[in-house]
């Protein structure tokens, strides 16, 4: 009895092996062409929730694009499921970027039980895409995407200063044109004003609600110009930001003969004596 449940034991975790093989590496066949197959399958199952949104053919086809929605949504839960069965450390994966996105990308078909409209956050499962960059070894966009998200990182709090000072200035803007404009030409409430100052200082324009005293179009072309030099400001933190993580990055790459840095990330020879450089990770 003890061998029998001993035997099926070992069975039980080749089978996990197995399935962590396919389901997670990148290294086997089985793997590739498990992944290739699922970003398919997700492309697939995008293309009938945007087709679902065109309402001719959600008349003539809906019940069969549902039909086709809930055969996707029942083949990602089961997908799921595996993924938790055969992970070595199943709450690490849950609670790891790709399991929250593969969890998030089959909840709404069970929530439009209770709210319809939320079918429609199925888009997030494109997200899941990101995984063609594991199967197709792509390395270094990989370590640009990092070199990126660092970036953003160590530029987080320049922005959080930026965007709270932005704030407090369209709430002053929008305030003063509520004083000037006032409800008898459109601008009925401070949020409303606000949001007209949010409209012009981005450029944008909608041009649904517009000043119409002479003090108000003054107003207006001060917010304008105040505009366009504050566009600029969150781009030169970000570029300020990724030009000094690119040059740590170059520090880091060392030629092992003459102790050379500086290298462009890509780089595979040492730009002063042509020494192949180790490999970078």
């Amino acid at each position: 009895m003890k061998h029998f449940e001993g035997h099926t034991a070992v069975e039980t975790l080749t089978r996990k092996q197995k399935l962590f093989e396919i389901i997670f590496g990148t290294q086997t066949k089985a793997g590739q062409y498990f992944d290739i197959a699922l970003i398919l399958t997700i492309l697939c199952s995008e293309l009938i929730l945007i087709l679902t949104s065109v309402q001719s053919v959600a008349v003539q086809y809906g019940d069969s694009l549902l039909a086709l929605e809930w055969v996707f949504t029942v083949l990602f839960t089961i997908e799921y499921g595996l993924r938790l069965y055969c992970s070595p450390k199943p709450w690490a994966y849950a609670r790891s970027f790709y399991g929250v996105i593969d969890l998030i990308a089959i909840l709404p078909s069970y929530l439009a039980f209770l709210f319809p409209s939320s079918n429609y956050l199925l888009i997030i499962r494109l997200i899941r895409v990101m995984r063609i960059f594991r199967i197709l070894k792509l390395a270094q966009f990989l370590k640009d995407s990092n070199i990126l998200l660092r970036s953003l990182l160590m530029a987080q709090r320049k922005i959080l200063v930026f965007f709270s000072t932005l704030a407090i200035l369209v709430t002053v803007l929008g305030s003063l044109l509520f004083i000037i404009e006032g409800p008898e030409h459109g601008f009925t409430s401070i949020p409303l004003s606000i949001y007209w100052a949010i409209v012009t200082i981005t450029t944008v324009g909608y041009g649904d609600i517009v000043p119409q005293t002479e003090l108000g179009k003054a107003l207006a072309s001060l917010t304008m110009l105040l505009g366009y030099s504050i566009i600029a400001v969150p781009t030169g933190i970000i570029t300020a930001e990724l030009s000094q993580e690119m040059r740590t990055q170059r520090s880091l790459i060392r030629c092992t003969n003459c102790s050379a840095s500086g290298h462009e990330t890509d780089a595979h020879y040492c730009r002063k004596c042509g020494t192949k450089l180790p490999e970078q990770l």
